[in-house]
């Protein structure tokens, strides 16, 4: 079984998104090996064939009940461990209360925090077992304050997932942490229709690459020692 030069295997949903590709990127050159999903068998592939080191690619939505236990199953099979998840995949919905489209507004919710949730528990549940393994969950940062959006909605909740997980795992070799940057520079900010004040106090945006580095921080930072407060969270 192939790996990368660090031995440690991540998975990243949401992989092809600006973040996602990012936070591969950055992984990859590291010496991660990645098990990367996205909807679009395409980009997942041109992806691929960017990166440096080992990878495989399995397309899926969040909202496909299977797709966690399908990722943490590919890792197993290709890598024969799994170090880290990546928690990053998710979509936008927006609009006022006179013109949203209540169906595709409520899809995202599955896939916002269902299918997020689902993810997460899949792979603390197999962390947990192997008593070692990191949960990173990506929020936006912007359902700490009130927002006109029910998007905001979603990313509180994986804001206050991620607090209770990792009060339920203190103590033990299971990590739980949460970045969250405020606006980054991807697709979806092309979107905004209420254009939120950026919680993070930047006069600009962040960039996807940014949200890498933190990352990259986070799984490399020495036992004991805490992320910037700023970047991330981890009780």
């Amino acid at each position: 079984m192939e790996s990368g030069e660090t031995g440690r295997v991540v998975v990243i949903t949401g992989a092809t998104g600006g973040i996602g590709t990012a936070v591969a990127k950055a992984l990859s050159a590291a010496g991660y090996s990645l098990v990367l999903t996205a909807p679009s068998m395409d980009k997942l592939t041109a992806l691929a064939s960017e990166l440096e080191g080992p990878c495989t690619v399995v397309a899926g939505t969040l909202n496909d009940e299977s797709l966690a236990e399908t990722l943490l199953m590919a890792a197993l099979d290709r890598f024969g461990r799994c170090d880290v998840c990546v928690n990053n995949g998710g979509i936008l919905e927006l609009g006022l209360i006179e013109t949203i489209d209540i169906e595709r507004l409520i899809n995202m919710v599955r896939v916002n925090v269902e299918g997020a949730f689902r993810v997460a528990y899949i792979f603390l549940k197999h962390f947990v077992e192997e008593e070692q393994g990191h949960l990173v969950n990506i929020s936006v940062g912007v359902g700490k304050k009130t927002r006109p959006t029910a998007y905001a909605a979603t990313q509180s909740a994986i804001e206050v997932l991620s607090d209770a997980l990792s009060m339920e795992l203190a103590g033990s070799n299971v990590q739980v942490s949460c970045i969250q940057p405020g606006l980054v520079k991807t697709g979806l900010n092309a979107r905004w229709e209420l254009h939120p004040e950026n919680p993070s106090g930047n006069a600009e945006p962040l960039e996807p690459d940014d949200i890498a580095q933190a990352v990259l921080f986070i799984l490399e930072k020495p036992p004991g020692s805490r992320a910037t407060p700023d970047a991330a969270e981890q009780p």
